[in-house]
């Protein structure tokens, strides 16, 4: 059933008489409604769907949804000379503190988040995006506040929803939870390709942007500490006595794009590296050439009150914490030293906060 281009509700039921249910009256004729999928449901989704989607139309952006695909046109976009760039991703264990909490407004910009960073590491422009939503028995309220958190983080990012997936499939997920996943392709003139490993050299300077928190990765860990700290989700946050621990917990994945792309066509930074699941130790490594490393100092890092939090909570060795978290850095650049002061000025004047945690040296 159409949440279209791209975006329909499927079913994959089978009846379960063999898991202890009774077997079903042969004689009664049977419905897609009698199996778990109830399409009204799906459609009236669409419905609420449409708007937020149509709140994401950028230049380039054809076709409405509706479609069996998603159109883009890359001419009308601006590009003359692009290379496509794709990334998929989800939101991982942190949708169980969605569940435990009721709060789902912002699990979509995480996952947006997840796959826009990641494109913009290769320094191109997220253009359209795609989710996937799958749940054993679909509840419209719940997935509507899903969307439009994904559309917003569409608005972040600058890209469009062109559709995507909503599954319905009853028995394979518990009451009340549901899956996600996103797929965003992005486009970069093909002079502007990161990381220019032909240009970095020794004494390249780290630049940092802060992160909002532990944004999308860590969360088994985190869910294990919050278990061991004895905390309820809805008791206040230890390091931030405004908001419930489930609230900070959730805050969302920061979305860099539009700090950050014009510096790439500006030819203002030659690496980039979005720090996932791997932390620092593991995501910095990933833009260098093979003769180059990152040499973090890890004192310019201050550990922000949720992960100094985390790591009390959980007795988490520094080690650990530094390939787990992100510990408070969202992003690294790698920059030219001449241009390092004047990038930061420019970054600092659009209201983030850029900070020096290293430089490049020879492996």
């Amino acid at each position: 059933m159409p949440r279209k281009a791209g975006r329909s509700l499927a079913c994959t039921r089978r009846t379960c008489y063999w898991r202890g249910m009774s077997k079903p009256d042969s004689s009664k004729p049977l419905t897609y409604r009698d199996a778990g999928v109830d399409i009204d449901a799906g459609e009236e989704l669409v419905d609420a769907i449409k708007p937020m989607a149509a709140s994401t139309r950028r230049p380039g952006a054809a076709g409405d949804l509706g479609g069996f695909g998603g159109l883009f046109d890359l001419k009308a976009a601006g590009f003359k000379d692009p290379i496509l760039v794709s990334g998929t991703d989800g939101v991982g264990t942190k949708l169980m503190l969605a569940f435990a909490t009721g709060r789902h407004e912002t699990i979509g910009i995480d996952l947006v988040a997840m796959c826009a960073n990641d494109v913009l590491a290769q320094g191109a422009e997220p253009l359209f995006f795609l989710d996937y939503f799958a749940t054993g028995k679909l509840e419209t309220g719940t997935a509507a506040k899903v969307v439009s958190g994904i559309a917003e983080g569409c608005r972040q990012a600058g890209c469009t929803l062109v559709g995507g997936e909503t599954a319905e499939m009853p028995g394979m997920y518990a009451p009340g939870h549901y899956d996600l996943a996103g797929f965003v392709v992005g486009a970069v003139e093909r002079t502007d390709v990161l990381p220019k490993t032909d240009e970095m050299k020794a004494g390249d300077v780290l630049v940092a942007l802060p992160s909002s928190g532990p944004h999308s990765n860590g969360f088994s860990l985190i869910r294990r500490i919050v278990e061991r700290s004895g905390l309820a989700l809805t008791d206040a946050a230890p390091f931030d006595a405004s908001k419930t621990l489930g609230e900070a917990l959730l805050a969302p994945t920061r979305i860099y794009v539009k700090s950050v792309l014009p510096l790439i066509r500006m030819k203002r930074i030659k690496g980039l590296a979005h720090i996932t699941g791997g932390g620092l130790t593991e995501n910095a490594p990933r833009m260098c050439p093979d003769h180059l490393v990152p040499k973090i100092d890890y004192k310019a890092v201050t550990l922000p009150p949720v992960f100094d939090w985390l790591q009390r909570a959980g007795s988490v060795s520094d080690e650990e914490m530094r390939r787990t978290f992100n510990c408070g850095v969202g992003l690294v650049m790698a920059v030219d030293p001449q241009v390092a002061n004047p990038l930061m000025e420019r970054l600092a004047n659009e209201g983030e906060a850029p900070f020096v945690i290293g430089e490049l040296a020879r492996a």
